[in-house]
């Protein structure tokens, strides 16, 4: 019996998924990586914007922005030899590193970019890149960087692409040992990202062209579409003007019990743990001084019971189902499937005043390139808090910040 090749591709990339996400689960710590809103009404919220129209510019801290460090690498002009597809799968946080990682293996070979499907979760889950990206923002982006098409042409999509494993940040010389070779006796190939260990530390700066290319891919080519952002940016503004209200600042937290569950969050031979539970972050919080009236955003789409200790200490903490406008709730919590869900998560926690990450792994260490690079400096990474001694939260700023040793600091000035 025959066998469509769209099928084995399709049943690989679901293989490399799981892979991919099982890997992640099984990160060992940070090092390695690094009262509810829905009973105030709009009308409510909306008299608070009434007494302070500022309450969308709260900072405890200047951001200022980095500049690029990079140059644009130099246009390239002869014919483009071939295509480089791929589907991004998992959050936000693992497309910026499958993107980036495309976008330098078809600079080097000079192939052309196919715009990327997005995968779910289960087998045959598919969306639209246009569904959570811009994609105008990211082919003008890569404009004499990268040739980029929407589809395939007709006379290549009846062949089967080559399928080749491609490692996160992949080097140029995995690229002449292992994928070049491949492309030079078939020039359509189909690219899966996997992920053998998460390294975003910094490199130095960029001295070379893919160097430049994975500064432009990873932090200039990749936006949420307009309708992701319009909705980040209300709950932002909501959560705000909450912080106004109490004059202090909005703490964003990367908490899921799903994944605290999976993970489980002991600590490990080294004395470090991949995670904390919701009563461990709020002794964190509370040792490092932060008062009970801080307004604190989880990352936790509907309110789990196991986050009722946090809860009686910070009334003030809400999950996506407290913040986002009701008649988003269907497109974005309901139907939207957890990429959305995460895409919310990811601007909010890139944008707000401190980011607390529980969960070690590539989200962290994402939002943490997104902060540095926009001036967002306040990441405190949790760890066991003794009982004496007086600590303050300077003590357990991200040491991608304090070492300047994630790699955005290679990009930025």
């Amino acid at each position: 019996m025959a066998v469509d090749p769209r099928q084995v591709v399709a049943g690989f990339l679901t293989i490399a998924m799981f892979a991919m996400l099982g890997n992640m689960i099984k990160r060992d710590h940070f090092d390695s990586v690094e009262a509810s809103v829905q009973e105030t009404s709009v009308v409510q919220f909306d008299a608070l914007k009434s007494k302070d129209k500022s309450a969308t510019q709260v900072s405890g801290e200047s951001s200022l922005e980095l500049k690029p460090c990079w140059a644009k690498p130099v246009p390239k002009t002869e014919q483009s030899k071939g295509f480089i597809a791929f589907s991004l799968i998992g959050g936000p946080e693992h497309h910026i590193s499958q993107v980036t990682d495309a976008v330098v293996v078809a600079r080097y070979l000079g192939a052309t970019l196919v715009l990327p499907d997005i995968r779910g979760s289960e087998l045959g889950q598919k969306r639209n890149f246009e569904d959570m990206y811009d994609a105008d923002k990211f082919t003008t982006s890569l404009i004499g960087v990268v040739k980029v098409v929407k589809e395939l042409p007709s006379e290549v999509t009846a062949e089967n692409p080559a399928v080749v494993r491609v490692p996160n940040r992949v080097a140029k010389d995995f690229i002449i040992n292992n994928i070049e070779p491949i492309f030079q006796t078939k020039s359509y190939l189909r690219l899966a990202s996997f992920f053998p260990s998460i390294d975003l530390k910094a490199r130095g700066k960029p001295n070379t062209d893919l160097d430049s290319t994975a500064c432009l891919a990873m932090f200039g080519s990749l936006e949420m579409k307009q309708e992701i952002l319009e909705v980040s940016d209300t709950m932002i503004e909501r959560l705000k003007i909450l912080s106004r209200n109490s004059g202090s600042q909005f703490i964003a937290v990367d908490l899921r019990v799903d994944v605290l569950e999976k993970k489980g969050c002991k600590e490990k031979g080294n004395g470090k743990k991949p995670c904390y539970a919701p009563v461990e972050i709020r002794d964190f919080l509370k040792k490092v001084g932060f008062n009970s009236d801080r307004t604190i955003y989880l990352t936790q789409t509907w309110w789990h019971e196991s986050l009722n200790p946090l809860k009686e200490t910070f009334p003030k903490t809400y999950t996506k189902d407290d913040l986002i406008p009701a008649e988003k709730k269907a497109r974005f919590l309901q139907s939207g499937g957890a990429e959305i869900q995460r895409a919310l998560d990811f601007q909010i926690c890139s944008k707000s005043d401190v980011f607390v990450p529980a969960i070690a792994g590539l989200f962290y260490g994402n939002v943490a390139g997104k902060r540095i690079a926009s001036g967002r400096t306040q990441i405190l990474v949790p760890s066991q808090v003794p009982t004496s001694s007086p600590i303050a939260s300077s003590d357990f700023i991200s040491t991608y910040v304090s070492k300047k040793n994630h790699l955005a600091y290679s990009c930025f000035c």
